[in-house]
């Protein structure tokens, strides 16, 4: 009997181990990485590279020079449908995390694992704020990791609002336009305040493949991402039936 309960006793123990040890050493890597993360001046101090535009006398804009297509603008001025497409494709919890989204972290990884493959990814808004400044786009662990921490750093440091305008000002959008106010004026021709639903949701379908979504080259493909967005949207109630089937 005693021998019976010490062979319970070290195979929990051997179990145990086997869960904790991995969470202690990512927790020393992470006290060791931490100190090093790149400071977030570039975000609270954020200065883009803004083309040069050539306007005429009457103020009707001639051209732009420069690699990227970009102009600013205040999540205020942001039309809240248009934020409310960008959460329903990319991060619909992204009020509500703290950087990462640990329900979609498990959804994503059970199903890559009951589809053999990367299927699906749970990064969020803030996580692809991180990579899009600080890293680079390589499929490694480390670059993973480091995404995370960068995440809990921006979350400490910035408000939601912020970092929302951060993303909505510097994602690529292709086209050579960074941001959803550039891009609309790409694709549409009109401000970001003038485009209407059908056209919110097909700019909020190209932060997942810019080249893939494009409505110039892949209408079929940016329709469908279109749909799904819509679908989305009038799932989490922030569009009503009318709005869904009018778009």
């Amino acid at each position: 009997m005693i021998m019976n309960s010490r062979w319970w006793f070290y195979s929990a123990l051997a179990g145990a181990s086997l869960v904790f040890a991995p969470v202690l050493l990512l927790l020393f890597a992470a006290m060791l990485i931490y100190p090093t993360l790149p400071t977030l001046e570039t975000l609270t101090d954020y200065r883009p590279k803004i083309p040069l535009r050539v306007y005429s006398a009457e103020g009707h804009l001639l051209g732009e020079f420069g690699e990227e297509r970009r102009a600013l603008v205040a999540i205020n001025e942001v039309p809240e449908l248009m934020k409310q497409a960008i959460l329903a494709a990319e991060d619909d919890r992204f009020y509500e995390h703290g950087g990462v989204d640990f329900k979609s972290v498990l959804r994503a990884a059970y199903s890559n694992f009951t589809a053999g493959g990367t299927k699906q990814g749970a990064s969020t808004i803030t996580m692809q704020v991180a990579r899009n400044f600080f890293l680079t786009n390589e499929k490694r662990y480390s670059r993973k990791f480091n995404e995370v921490l960068l995440a809990f750093k921006i979350e400490g440091s910035l408000g939601k609002d912020e970092i929302l305008q951060l993303y909505i000002n510097h994602i690529y959008l292709g086209q050579r336009a960074y941001g959803f106010s550039t891009a609309a004026q790409v694709y549409f021709g009109k401000s970001l305040q003038q485009i209407d639903l059908a056209e919110m949701a097909i700019l909020a379908g190209l932060p997942k493949a810019p080249s893939a979504y494009n409505p110039v080259t892949n209408l079929k493909r940016a329709q469908l991402r279109q749909t799904y967005i819509l679908r989305r949207m009038h799932e989490l109630g922030y569009i009503n039936a009318v709005q869904y089937d009018a778009a």
